[in-house]
């Protein structure tokens, strides 16, 4: 193991030739002052901004310095010397701290909340101008424990070499994993599927499949269970590798763990179990071959009136109870829509399209994963829905071919936002509504300044915790376009126009500054152009223009984006 140099921190390393001497390896201690979303916890270190993942704030640290860039530090924890104020041990789960499933588990339900509230509602604030919309706060999940209905277990070891584990990855590792027959954030049957299963094929003396050699047989464990109808659908993953079953059988094998599963003292039903064939390379549940082992290939839910029928890789919200909070927002969100088409887009099985369909014209879903589609389908029949239509396929690639136009559209896109050219196309469709729920807010804000920039006004916003003791979080939020009378004319006579136009407000360098004070973050002056231009701020004539319209420039990453344009809403300059 490396050893890492030491430092004994005095204020004069820090002042020597205007620099405070920090580098990668060097040891610090520190307060955690806030957490950033997601998941970054912000030290100040003798006047400098340092990043750290998994703490909390009012925690004292021991961490290392392991990037160093640009005045920017990031480190990692070494140990928590003193714990939070807010922290409550004993309200943690005996795997806290070790799994990696879970970061705000030793905090009060209502700290996460807070917590989670506030990082939403500067990231929002970052990107539309405080007191312009309706900020909702934060709807807690129905649940705080035990409220998951999706696990995604992997088989490996704890140590190198050691005994096979099931469970999650160990904070901070890609290799290592923690068995965890005590997860707070499930129900206990998924505990009793993951042991019985743990324990059998120990006695057997079945080999993991090791990602590096790429050899091996038992890969994960997929359990769903349905809060609502108490249905439990248990998928083992396995490679087709059977010279790692020891000469046995491989029919035989899966029929008597099947059978042993079946004999767990569950509170729910089983619906299904399933064996899924998987070789690809990558780290990932997916299915070359899917065999019934028993019962069907599904389970069902119900929310907010409604059945869903969800199969093993069917997108379905993993908070169910969460799930009728989200869409019940949403839902009061997207207000009237009585003889109104509603493109429901990046749809999924289908469940806000079939929420709305009661109360609307039509209803069309677009999804790419074929398989959540055909689920969608099937839904809708279960229903008796007959006004929604879905269609499968990539949103930036269907919609220019959907017949109907909508009067509104609901997106629900994947953690990484939407597309820019879906986007463009979204926008150009011109309604008069629009309701965005993102499972993460740093994509939404990024997609937000698109849209205000091409006419939409955010009227209001609200987070929902669908992830207890985690640093996720979603939020839903409704823009409406503006219209004509929405601005305000304004004659100017432009003789009389003097040093106090946008352009002058604030020099380059005030800007670079307020960002580098306000956010830790510097940014250069083609940034700070890109942004001005967005905004409709007069540059000068080829001021950081390409010299040649084929040339390429780096473009404003987002988080930089969302810094300047906050700068020039401080210096009225939008």
């Amino acid at each position: 193991m490396k050893k890492w140099k030491t430092q004994v921190i005095e204020q004069e390393n820090y002042n020597r030739n205007g620099d405070n001497g920090m580098k990668k390896g060097e040891i610090y201690e520190g307060i955690v002052e806030k957490i950033d979303f997601p998941n970054k916890g912000i030290l100040m270190i003798d006047g400098e901004r340092v990043v750290v993942k998994n703490a909390v704030p009012g925690q004292k640290i021991q961490c290392v310095i392991t990037k160093r860039r640009k005045g920017k530090s990031e480190a990692r924890v070494l140990e928590v010397l003193e714990r939070s104020p807010l922290e409550l041990p004993e309200h943690a789960c005996p795997h806290f701290g070790l799994c990696g499933g879970c970061i705000y588990q030793s905090l009060p339900y209502e700290a996460q909340l807070k917590i989670k509230e506030g990082q939403v509602k500067s990231l929002l604030d970052s990107v539309v101008e405080p007191g312009s919309y309706e900020f909702m706060g934060i709807k807690a999940s129905p649940l705080e424990k035990g409220y998951r209905n999706k696990m995604e277990f992997s088989f490996g070891d704890e140590v190198k070499d050691g005994p096979l584990a099931l469970g999650m990855h160990r904070r901070g590792s890609f290799y290592d994993i923690v068995t965890t027959p005590d997860c707070q954030i499930v129900h206990p049957d998924f505990c009793r599927i993951l042991v019985a299963t743990k324990e059998y094929f120990e006695e057997l003396g079945t080999a993991f499949y090791k990602k590096l050699q790429h050899k091996g047989y038992l890969r994960h464990l997929l359990v769903r269970r349905a809060v609502k109808t108490g249905e439990i659908l248990v998928d083992l993953v396995t490679s087709t590798q059977r010279e790692y079953l020891g000469g046995r059988d491989e029919a035989a094998v899966l029929s008597e763990w099947k059978e042993r599963l079946l004999s767990l003292p569950v509170d729910g039903k089983f619906a299904g179990i399933l064996h899924t064939e998987n070789d690809s390379l990558a780290d990932v549940v997916q299915s070359d071959a899917t065999h019934i082992l028993y019962g069907q290939d599904y389970f069902n839910e119900e929310l907010l009136g409604l059945r869903f029928r969800i199969s093993p890789f069917s997108f379905f919200q993993t908070n169910s109870m969460g799930a009728e909070v989200l869409y019940d927002t949403a839902r009061g969100f997207v207000g009237e829509t009585k003889d109104k088409v509603v493109f429901d887009l990046y749809s999924g099985t289908g469940t806000i399209a079939q929420i709305l369909a009661p109360v609307a014209k039509k209803v069309v879903g677009v999804e790419i994963v074929e398989e959540a589609v055909e689920a969608a389908k099937v839904n809708a029949g279960l229903n008796g829905l007959d006004n929604c239509e879905f269609v499968a396929g990539d949103v930036l690639k269907v919609i220019d071919g959907l017949e109907d136009k909508p009067d509104l559209i609901v997106v629900d896109p994947p953690r990484d936002g939407i597309h820019p050219k879906a986007l463009g196309k979204i926008i150009e469709f011109g309604v008069d509504r629009i309701v965005y729920i993102s499972c993460k807010p740093t994509s939404l804000v990024r997609d937000l300044v698109v849209l205000q920039e091409k006419g939409y006004r955010m009227e209001k916003g609200c987070a929902v915790d669908m992830f207890p003791g985690t640093g996720n979080v979603e939020t839903v939020v409704l823009l409406s376009k503006l219209k004509p009378d929405d601005y305000v004319k304004v004659d100017l006579n432009l003789d009389e126009l003097d040093a106090t136009s946008a352009e002058t407000k604030a020099t380059y360098q005030e800007i670079k500054d307020y960002v580098q004070k306000e956010n830790g973050l510097k940014v250069s002056s083609l940034y700070i152009s890109q942004v001005k231009r967005k905004c409709g701020i007069i540059e000068r004539s080829n001021y950081n223009l390409p010299k040649s319209e084929t040339a390429k420039q780096p473009q404003c990453p987002p988080e930089k984006e969302a810094a300047i344009y906050k700068a020039l809403q401080h210096f009225a300059m939008v």
